[in-house]
């Protein structure tokens, strides 16, 4: 070990790194790298660089403060040598810590360090062997690695998207975004302070037609959360939702392979994505308010609603109405969009669901014309009463 080094005091900060940025971001980290890597060089590269493997750590971190009110989370990066005057590789990870104090987040990111250094040198041969080493001992239930980016050629032959994929799928993450656009960030960047539009489902067609109903449904669920809190100082985000996790009960996990080719389509096509670990919607409404307290709205077909009122949720102490109490949080709305009466039929039939009767408009049907039988029925016009399902409008024809 060379050196190490903290500064805790932000005028330190910005004279050993420059000003300028936020201080717990992606462009600090790159600066902090960039720093003590030129320094490391310029000191030793003369009397050992023929024979030593540089490394870099750093890490910029807001630990959980006194009071308990800020959101712990933090930026950790690597630089290293495969060979003695190689090229340099970097590995820059988002974690979000989980411990109760500041003392507990301190020691997971120290124990974090070193398996990270270790597994770089080491546990390099394939993403899934790197992210174990990463992970042993402190991830999943002490820190989760939500965001990670490659750099260099120790790892030119890996796939990054199917990395984040993996990341979710090992359980080092509750869940990830994919950008259309621009480069990929961790899901607060998305989220934070933003009203949010999600709009869950398998979407297992891939094809730029279905896309494109896909991009309509999401588009028709933001304009009616703009209808309902009207002019705010930023536009509501709107993201495709999809999970690791079977969609359905006692189906098999998907492949990466298979998810990448449905996140594909919806970039293709110009959304966003985010991917979670579980399917059920309570489980993305926690996620997501943890980054917000600006509403939320899920925007979903109807079928998908039948669907959350069958499933039993025999992981939950409280089985369906402790899943509901979950999902409906203070901020949170599901917008209803309509089925032909068709989809609907045929979709019940397949998924062997009875009990359901309605009336149609048009060849459609909408949550408010859908009647199911007790006692859940019961529950499903009391949300629907209560405006927790607001029925969304039956389509106009295309002329």
């Amino acid at each position: 070990m060379a050196k190490t080094i903290s500064a805790y005091d932000k005028e330190v900060s910005d004279d050993l790194y420059g000003s300028g940025s936020r201080y717990v971001s992606k462009q600090r980290l790159e600066a902090m790298l960039d720093n003590e890597w030129t320094q490391l060089l310029t000191q030793l590269s003369k009397t050992r660089g023929s024979q030593t493997r540089f490394f870099c750590f750093v890490d910029t971190v807001s630990a959980r403060n006194f009071a308990g009110t800020n959101d712990p989370h933090g930026w950790v990066g690597l630089r290293f040598q495969l060979q003695p005057g190689g090229p340099p590789n970097d590995v820059l990870m988002h974690v979000n810590m989980r411990d109760p104090s500041n003392v507990l987040q301190q020691q997971a990111i120290g124990i974090l360090g070193v398996n990270l250094i270790y597994a770089a040198f080491f546990e390099g041969q394939t993403k899934e062997s790197f992210l174990e080493g990463v992970a042993q001992d402190v991830v999943a239930e002490r820190i989760e690695i939500d965001f990670v980016d490659l750099r260099g050629p120790a790892f030119e032959s890996w796939d990054r998207r199917a990395l984040s994929v993996h990341l979710v799928r090992a359980g080092l993450a509750e869940a990830v975004f994919f950008s259309s656009i621009g480069s990929p960030v961790p899901p607060t960047e998305v989220l934070y302070k933003k009203a949010v539009v999600l709009a869950p489902g398998y979407f297992g067609h891939t094809d730029s037609v279905h896309s494109q109903v896909h991009l309509r449904l999401l588009a028709s669920g933001i304009q009616e959360l703009e209808k309902d809190v009207g002019e705010t100082g930023s536009a509501p985000v709107g993201l495709f939702c999809l999970a690791v996790a079977p969609f359905m009960p006692n189906e098999p996990a998907p492949e990466i392979h298979g998810l990448l080719a449905r996140i594909e389509a919806l970039l293709v096509a110009g959304g966003d994505v985010l991917l979670f670990r579980r399917p059920e919607l309570y489980h993305m409404t926690a996620l997501v308010n943890r980054h917000t307290k600006a509403p939320v709205r899920f925007v979903t077909g109807l079928s998908l609603v039948i669907q959350a009122f069958e499933d039993i949720y025999g992981n939950l102490e409280g089985r369906r109405l402790e899943a509901l109490a979950r999902l409906f949080a203070q901020n949170v709305r599901i917008y209803v969009y309509p089925m032909t009466v068709t989809d609907l039929r045929q979709w019940l039939e397949s998924v062997s669901i009875t009990g359901c009767e309605w009336t149609e408009m048009k060849g459609w049907v909408s949550a408010s014309q859908l009647r199911c039988a007790p006692p859940l029925g019961h529950l499903f016009a009391y949300l629907l009463a209560s405006n927790f399902l607001v029925p969304m409008r039956v389509p106009l024809p295309v002329e």
